[in-house]
This record gives C-alpha cells, sequence and structure tokens, in this order.
C-alpha cells in the first residue's frame, strides 16, 4: 500500500494530519518531503466559477462579447 500524507515534526515525532489506517507495530519506509507553508493548493477556476452561482442569459457563450463590450456584434450580416 502506497499513501501520500501531510504530517508536522515536533522537534522529536512526527504527527499526522490525519488518522492512519495501520496496525499497530506496522513496519513502513517513510519518505521526507518538506513543504512550503505558504504554498496552497491550487483551485480550478471553473471549480471557483461554479461555486458562485451566478445568473444570465442562457446563450453567454456564444455572445459573450457582446454582453463583454455591451454592444451588438454583426458578423458579417
Amino acid at each position: 500500500m502506497t499513501k501520500t500524507l501531510e504530517a508536522t515534526f515536533d522537534g522529536k515525532v512526527l504527527h499526522p494530519d490525519e488518522p492512519l489506517e495501520l496496525a499497530p507495530d506496522t513496519r513502513v519506509r517513510i519518505t521526507i518531503e518538506t513543504t512550503d507553508e505558504t504554498e496552497k493548493p491550487s483551485v480550478s477556476f471553473l471549480k471557483t466559477a461554479r461555486t458562485l452561482n451566478l445568473e444570465g442569459p442562457a446563450d453567454w457563450s456564444e455572445r459573450f462579447e457582446e454582453y463583454l463590450y455591451e454592444r451588438e456584434i454583426n458578423d458579417g450580416e
């Protein structure tokens, strides 16, 4: 089994951020990779946009320039 997890080192012991599903005395191999405290996981623009629950015309994707620039676009008509 392979699992990646976050943990905090208190100077003596590593403390996992979540419970481990391991039996007592289970031998494991640990690879240490430090993380930047300021580094935050990236969030998808689409996930963020979906949470906004925006309302608008059903044809936004077809006529976005008209709505963006508040003018009608004539496609050669």
